[in-house]
């Protein structure tokens, strides 16, 4: 589903996920290589239009991998080995977008944040179809999970380190 759909349906990980990846401007993108071991590698993700975008390079690997294999993740950059933030981690599929009409929303909202888009056609642009959701945060004796998809809703559970 997309970005607008899945916040409506899960509002308690879109909210946690869009204001960290708004705050931090970076995330780790996982994709799977063509012999199918995974890559990881860090990246800019824009909201607009109800789309949570992912832009790479023209051609770069890991375009190429969403273009054969659009299964991937994208992740929260932990920011210390504590984290306190937690983990944000979005499983879904890359959808490319051609639409110019969204192409160009998502250029004006990545200027907007840092004065530069980059030039068409130039750019892959993806779209996240989100298919499961997950938070993950650790405290001094517990931690926290939030695990979602559309089939199971909502669960949490927080856990004892012992």
């Amino acid at each position: 589903m997309q970005w607008v759909e899945f916040a409506s349906a899960c509002p308690e990980i879109a909210e946690l996920a869009e204001q960290r990846f708004r705050k931090d401007e970076a995330v780790l993108v996982g994709t799977l290589r063509k012999d199918g071991s995974p890559r990881i590698s860090p990246n800019e993700v824009d909201f607009a239009k109800g789309h949570l975008f992912v832009s790479m390079m023209w051609r770069s690997k890991e375009a190429l991998d969403l273009l054969r294999d659009p299964r991937c993740v994208v992740h929260s950059v932990p920011i210390t080995r504590m984290n306190p933030g937690g983990d944000i981690k979005l499983y879904g599929r890359a959808v490319d977008t051609p639409d110019p009409d969204l192409r160009r929303a998502f250029r004006d909202t990545m200027y907007a944040r840092i004065e530069w888009a980059p030039e068409e056609p130039e750019f892959h642009l993806f779209s996240l179809d989100v298919r499961e959701a997950a938070y993950v945060r650790f405290e001094h004796d517990t931690w926290e999970t939030r695990h979602w998809t559309p089939e199971t809703g909502l669960r949490k559970e927080t856990r004892s380190n012992d």
